[in-house]
């Protein structure tokens, strides 16, 4: 009991209002600026705490040779700031500083920036590439998490569904509970592992350096994971000897033991995700955790009761009570879930508008769509439920009558003569002739013809378990998209990162770069072109102009343009130049390219609520 409680003080120890996923919010020097002197320091403010790595800066002179630096830390104390000392002496010319810290949310995020001292030179083209997030490792580490996520829901609902539902047997459900135990301590050993690559965006084959493991014990999404398997193999130690010592606990202490691990679990998740940073990190963290728990008691209870309407477990013989009480259960987690998710949808958007215009609020909508697909799926299955308790309530209500003249059992009653009942019918009547001429009674009134039944009861099961197969099917996206959910930055988040004022444009050389790509979302009418113009397309301060146009060759109005730059001969990028719609056309007023060379210009043109399409091409910056 103490390891949930050093959960708690781990969460709210570490809570600290600020907007969830860090955004940067200023830099010392400023990006774009020409220096008189060569400054001291580089500190990058964040909108929260960020983490710091090994290698958190990359900062190269005029000639793309790295410059040593000191290690990075934080400003006098605070934890929202990251900053690194430079060298005494810096050369004349203008310096690209790389970055790479850890949100408080634990995702990592990186950028770049410029300054000059001086005066404003171009450097050429770097000869090495240097470290880049590696996409093996983040394929890995999503994979892991939803696995994470899967088993978790499995194991917890199948828990709820015995606890609650008390289906007649239970052995059948052991092996699913197994498979979930051993996924979900193979994921969290999975994340662990791969949470110093996914940091700092290398291969998964530094994942087994020693010093990768002790770095990421001494994180708090290390410490949780590490929590985590304690956790379970600490409840996989108490079952193995509960079973094979044959003890039986109280049922409330059972339940009491299952609930405080199903909350200390979810605090695993919750302590380092969206939650965790951000407003009203104490309520959030509790919501979350809910809605968790909810979100585990409905979609594993639901795998639970699946597993327990397959074929070969005679489900025609499973009480209609089971599927009743766990309509109830889906009933009560949907309400969390409604309650708990418009919290977390208001904090995670903040406002209307980034519904639609950020990819959070997009992949929000898809989940919404997928909860309703599950609710229909779930009032289909309740439908089934009704149908079969009410074929059950019949069943047991048509106890067969005796037949007409039959002889009734009379109770015992002392003082009878035993011989007299077992005296045959015929010889009674001829001993007493004169109750052989009463006559017999009728047989009465014939009884009423039976309603027709309505479908079988093993036929209401198959459809039952039809239903149930397409609610787990929507469970499942539901899931992939909560993942993804968790990975993306949150439309808060998003919208403050682009009200960030704009770096003034430097004064340039009045020539443009000018790129026209073609594009098709694959739909009638949904194709045209995109026309983007770099004022004046060299290393330092750029207007950026992009204008759509449609299948006809005129202007075309769509809801969202997103314009990005990787140099990938550097692997640095993307690059957001954030233009805005001006009404006909979009444009930023100032976006800072450091380095010459061959960039891919990278356009997603969105032309409705569903369809979007993604282009690129290559555009060369020279000094």
């Amino acid at each position: 009991m103490l390891l949930p409680v050093l959960l708690s003080g781990l969460v709210l120890g570490a809570a600290a209002p600020a907007s969830a996923h860090a955004v940067l919010r200023a830099t010392d020097p400023a990006d774009g600026t020409v220096l008189r002197t060569a400054p001291r320091e580089v500190t990058l403010t964040f909108t929260e705490s960020v983490g710091l790595l090994t290698d958190s800066f990359r900062i190269y002179d005029p000639d793309n040779h790295r410059l040593r630096t000191g290690p990075a830390g934080h400003a006098s104390g605070r934890s929202d700031t990251a900053r690194v000392t430079l060298p005494a002496r810096l050369a004349t010319g203008t310096y690209t500083v790389a970055w790479r810290v850890v949100s408080a949310d634990s995702h990592p995020i990186s950028g770049a920036l410029t300054f000059s001292v001086r005066e404003r030179t171009a450097a050429p083209a770097a000869p090495l590439p240097e470290r880049t997030e590696n996409p093996v490792t983040t394929a890995l580490h999503t994979i892991a998490r939803y696995l994470a996520y899967l088993s978790l829901a499995l194991l917890l609902g199948t828990a709820a569904f015995v606890a609650y539902c008390r289906p007649p047997t239970t052995a059948h459900l052991r092996t699913p509970a197994l498979a979930a135990v051993v996924t979900l301590l193979t994921a969290t050993a999975a994340l662990y592992l791969l949470r110093a690559p996914y940091e700092e965006g290398t291969a998964p084959a530094t994942a087994l350096a020693l010093s990768s493991l002790t770095h990421t014990a001494t994180t708090r999404p290390g410490l949780l994971l590490l929590a985590r398997t304690v956790l379970l193999l600490l409840a996989a130690v108490c079952a193995v000897l509960l079973r094979t010592r044959r003890t039986r606990l109280p049922r409330r202490a059972t339940l009491a033991a299952a609930a405080s691990l199903a909350v200390a679990l979810s605090l695993t998740w919750s302590a380092s995700d969206h939650a965790s940073a951000g407003i009203q990190v104490p309520a959030a963290i509790a919501s979350d955790t809910l809605h968790l728990l909810a979100m585990a008691a409905w979609l594993g209870g639901l795998a639970a009761l699946l597993w327990t309407l397959r074929p070969t477990a005679a489900p025609a013989g499973l009480p209609a009570s089971v599927t009743a009480r766990f309509s109830r259960l889906a009933s009560a987690s949907v309400a969390v879930l409604a309650v708990t998710g418009v919290y977390q949808s208001w904090r995670g958007l903040g406002s209307w508008q980034a519904l639609t215009d950020t990819t959070y609020g997009r992949t929000l909508l898809a989940k919404l769509a997928a909860v309703i697909a599950l609710l229909l799926a779930a009032a289909c299955s309740r439908t089934w439920t009704k149908r079969l308790a009410r074929a059950a309530a019949p069943a047991r209500a048509r106890v067969p009558e005796p037949a007409a003249g039959a002889p009734v059992p009379e109770p015992a009653v002392r003082g009878a003569a035993p011989v007299r009942a077992r005296v045959p019918e015929p010889a009674v009547r001829a001993a007493a002739p004169v109750r052989a001429r009463v006559p017999e009674p009728a047989a009465g009134p014939p009884l009423p013809p039976e309603p027709a039944p309505g479908p079988a009861p093993v036929t209401q099961v198959h459809l039952l378990r039809r239903s149930v197969l397409a609610e787990a099917v929507a469970a499942g996206v539901v899931l992939a998209l909560t993942t993804l959910l968790t990975s993306t930055v949150p439309g808060r988040a998003a919208v403050e990162s682009a009200r960030q004022a704009p770096v003034p444009a430097t004064a340039g050389i009045p020539t443009a770069s000018v790129t026209t790509i073609p594009f098709d979302v694959g739909a009638p009418g949904r194709r045209g072109r995109v026309q983007i113009t770099l004022d004046p397309g060299r290393v330092g301060g750029n207007f950026v102009q992009a204008v759509v146009y449609g299948p006809d060759g005129g202007f075309a109005s769509v809801p969202e343009l997103r314009v990005t730059l990787t140099l990938p001969a550097r692997h640095l990028g993307p690059l957001d130049t954030k233009v805005t719609d001006r009404g006909g056309y979009w444009a930023a007023d100032a976006f800072t390219l450091p380095l010459p060379g061959t960039w891919t210009l990278k356009a997603t043109v969105r032309v409705s609520d569903v369809d979007q399409v993604t282009v690129s091409a290559p555009v060369r910056v020279t000094r």
